[in-house]
Parts: structure tokens; C-alpha cells; sequence
């Protein structure tokens, strides 16, 4: 394998699509859309058969486990939000496809390249990279008031983020006169208060990225405005990329001085479940129910991180995946009742298992997976970062997380109360379009998959954390 091998295809996918979007029919969004799923599956295929590799530019950027779990992970959420995508119908986004593509490919390569920094320059402009394009996604429906107003939010919370985080890059440059993390280890030694207010900043900005309390107040408006598909991508792949940069500078980087860090995370941890949870229960708008349980969500990945260990890290990036399907899953299935109802309201899904059975077996699902019911992803994925966090003794929080984790039950199982006790409002099935379908039935497909057997997701994703300790 090349050097930077999986951006340069990348890249080459990012410049196919701007000339098969420049010079072919406007009107025709299909195309431009299949060649970027079909070019990301490629690349897909090349990073399953990607190895470890050397460093590159002194360090600074690494081919290492870390690096290639969090690629696979990024380019499968991104296939799956580009074959939902390929079913938006509005002609003003026919027009504007290419577009569309190019930005949700330039963001995957800022996700990339941020997978594999190890040098502070590199890693704060690969996030822009990522992040960029996001602001412009989340308003591209720029028709709609609601849409403008996300987008504008969204902005203006990322870039006072990046501000914050930049001015915390720059004490930590300060102190220890390199941007290498891998200095860090040793400028903590000396317990500089600088160099902790720089960390404690920079995890702030990072607070904005992952949307945990109380850096979340952009996520539900977003969420709402912005297109299914995009929003189901978005809710996924930059939070992986947020919580990667957080192994980079806070496990990796702090080596055995990473404990330091606990009494804040699990303090963040604790606020995140609890007022994700509490948020979501009087939500009417399924894209928001799904937006403040993405941010409990977020707390309970940040209850693995508190463990500071090796079965913590391994944990969260198990959770990471099975997140991806159940979430990506909900949000899609989302997207298929809009398109065929008009409506994103919770009371839209009465009777919906007696309209179409099979898509409200696939919503059941991801909800299950969601609330961490056995035996689908989710349940596995909330018992493991439990188990972590009990073996360091943090029973307080391991209690916290398992009564929000009840409390979280009651508005997923609302929503199967919707569908399957309910008397239907409308007659004849849910029209679901061939490909939307497809990527509802992969995430079916994994979340069932990682339910029944996760014994090869835990010990891929142990194999990446022992490399972090």
C-alpha cells in the first residue's frame, strides 16, 4: 500500500465526480452519486486489506490500528449516507448534486487525514477540513427558513469551537515548544498549570464536536432542518472523528498521565446522559427524539473513555460501530416514512407495522439497539463500557447510566407503541425506494449481526486499544 494511499483515492473520487458532475446533465443526480458510493466501496475494499505502516513527515501522520478502524468506519457510514441520499427527490438538489457529493467527500477527507495525525498543525486543520463542508450541508436546503437558520447555528457554535480549541492548541504549543503529541507525556511530568488549561480548552472545543452537555445546544435544530440522510451521516462519522482525536491527545498522548482526566470526564459523562435522556422524552418530532438521544448517547461512549483503560477504549470503539447501524438505521427508516408520508411527527408511525411490516421490524430494531435491549448492538455495547468502567471501580457511574438507560426506554418504546398498538391514520403501505431500502437492511444486518455474535467486533476493537496502553 502507498503512502497516504486511501486520500489520494480519494481524492481521485473527489475529482471523477466534479467532471462527471461539471460536464453531464444537471438534472441527473443519480449518476454523480452512484460514482461516489461506487468509488468509496472501492476504497472501502482497499482499507479492509490496508496493514498497519511506518510514519510519515516525522510522526506526524500514522497508518497505526487507531487510524485504520476509525478510516473503515468513516468510509461505511459515508456509503450508507450517499446510497440514502441518492433517493432526495427536491429538483433543486438534482441541480446541485455535484455539489452535495464533493462536500460530503472533502469532509471524509478531513476525516482521514485527522484519523492518522499526530502533530497538533495537522490535526487542527484536518478537522476544519472535516467540519467546513458540515456548515454548508447542514443549510443546503437553503429554500427552506428552517434550514438557514440550522445552518447558521451550526456555524457560528463550530467555528467559536475551533476558536476555542485553536486558542488551547496554542497554549499547549507554548509549553511544550512542539506540536509532536507525542511530547506530551513528558511536559505533563511537570504539571504546568498552562499546559492543563490548555488540554482542558482544547477538550472543550472537542465538547462541541462530539455534542456532549453543555456544547450541544446546536444538535436538535440542526438535526430537524437538514436533510435525513445528511443528519444521519452527520450524527456518526465527525462524533467518531471527535472522539478519535480525544484517544490521540488524551490516552495516547497522556500515557500514564491520562488519569487525570477522569473526575472531568466522568463528571461530562454523567451531565451528557442525564440531560440527553430527560430532553428527549417530550420530544413530538422523531429528528429531534433521535437528536437529544444521540447526545445521551454520547455520554455513555464518555463513560468508556472515563475508565481510562484498555477494555474502556475498546469499548467505546465497539459502541462506535454498533451506534453507526442502529442510528444511521433509525434515521434512514426516518427518512423513508417522510418520503412517503410528508411527516417526521412520532404520531406519523401509527400503525405502521400493519402498513408495512417489515420496515417497522427494522425501526423496532434500531430503537432496541438504542435502549440496550439483548440481543441486538446496542445491549452489548452498554454492558461492555458498564463492565469497564465497574472494573475502576466507578460504581457511581456505572448506576447512573443504567437508570437513564431505563428512563431512555420509555420514548423508544413509545415510538413502538406508534407502530405496533396503534390504529394506522393512513391506508397502504410505506413506499421505500430500492436503494434506501438497501442501506435500511445493512444496518438491520449489523445491528442484528453484532447483537447475535460480537465476538469479532470486541476483539478487533481490543486489538486498536492495546495499542493506545
Amino acid at each position: 500500500m502507498i503512502p497516504l494511499g486511501l486520500e489520494v483515492a480519494l481524492l481521485g473520487v473527489m475529482v471523477a465526480v466534479f467532471f462527471v458532475g461539471l460536464f453531464g446533465p444537471r438534472e441527473d443526480a443519480r449518476r454523480v452519486g452512484v460514482l461516489a458510493a461506487v468509488g468509496l466501496l472501492v476504497i472501502l475494499g482497499i482499507a479492509l486489506r490496508t496493514e498497519p505502516g511506518p510514519a510519515l513527515f516525522g510522526g506526524a501522520f500514522v497508518e497505526d490500528e487507531l487510524a485504520l478502524f476509525a478510516k473503515r468506519l468513516f468510509l461505511v457510514a459515508t456509503i450508507l449516507g450517499i446510497l440514502g441520499s441518492l433517493t432526495l427527490r427536491e429538483p433543486a438538489f438534482a441541480r446541485r448534486a455535484t455539489e452535495y457529493y464533493l462536500m460530503i467527500l472533502a469532509s471524509l477527507l478531513g476525516m482521514l487525514v485527522l484519523a492518522s495525525a499526530r502533530e497538533l498543525v495537522l490535526l487542527f486543520v484536518a478537522f476544519e477540513l472535516m467540519s467546513i463542508p458540515l456548515y454548508l450541508l447542514a443549510g443546503f436546503q437553503k429554500r427552506q427558513a428552517e434550514a438557514v437558520e440550522a445552518s447558521l447555528k451550526f456555524f457560528l457554535v463550530g467555528t467559536v469551537s475551533s476558536a476555542v480549541m485553536a486558542y488551547g492548541l496554542s497554549f499547549i504549543y507554548g509549553i511544550t515548544r512542539t506540536t509532536d503529541m507525542g511530547e506530551l507525556a513528558q511536559a505533563m511530568a511537570g504539571g504546568h498549570p498552562l499546559l492543563i488549561l490548555g488540554l482542558i480548552l482544547t477538550l472543550a472545543g472537542l465538547g462541541f464536536k462530539i455534542a456532549a452537555v453543555p456544547f450541544h445546544m446546536w444538535v436538535p435544530d440542526t438535526y430537524e432542518a437538514a436533510s435525513t440522510p445528511f443528519v444521519a451521516w452527520l450524527s456518526v462519522a465527525p462524533k467518531a472523528a471527535g472522539f478519535v482525536v480525544i484517544f490521540r491527545l488524551y490516552l495516547e498522548g497522556m500515557g500514564e498521565r491520562a488519569l487525570l482526566w477522569v473526575p472531568l470526564v466522568a463528571s461530562l459523562a454523567t451531565v451528557t446522559i442525564v440531560a440527553g435522556n430527560l430532553m428527549a422524552i417530550p420530544q413530538q418530532n422523531i429528528k429531534r427524539m433521535l437528536a437529544y438521544s444521540g447526545i445521551a448517547h454520547i455520554g455513555y461512549m464518555l463513560v468508556g473513555l472515563a475508565a481510562v483503560s484498555a477494555s474502556g477504549a475498546a469499548m467505546m470503539l465497539f459502541y462506535l460501530v454498533a451506534y453507526l447501524f442502529g442510528n444511521m438505521g433509525a434515521f434512514l427508516v426516518v427518512e423513508a416514512v417522510a418520503q412517503s408520508d410528508g411527516s417526521v411527527s412520532i404520531a406519523a408511525y401509527k400503525g405502521l407495522a400493519q402498513r408495512s411490516p417489515v420496515l417497522a421490524l427494522c425501526m423496532l430494531l434500531f430503537l432496541l439497539s438504542l435502549g440496550g435491549i439483548p440481543f441486538v448492538a446496542g445491549f452489548w455495547a452498554k454492558l461492555y463500557v458498564f463492565w469497564a468502567a465497574a472494573e475502576q471501580g466507578m460504581y457511581w457511574l456505572v448506576l447512573v447510566g443504567a437508570v437513564l438507560t431505563v428512563v431512555a426506554l420509555f420514548y423508544y418504546l413509545l415510538v413502538a407503541k406508534r407502530m405496533y398498538i396503534d390504529a394506522p391514520e393512513r391506508l397502504g403501505p410505506v413506499v421505500v425506494t430500492p436503494l434506501l431500502g438497501l442501506s435500511i437492511l445493512i444496518c438491520t444486518a449489523g445491528v442484528v449481526g453484532m447483537g447475535v455474535y460480537p465476538k469479532p467486533w470486541v476483539m478487533a476493537a481490543l486489538r486498536v486499544a492495546a495499542t493506545l496502553f
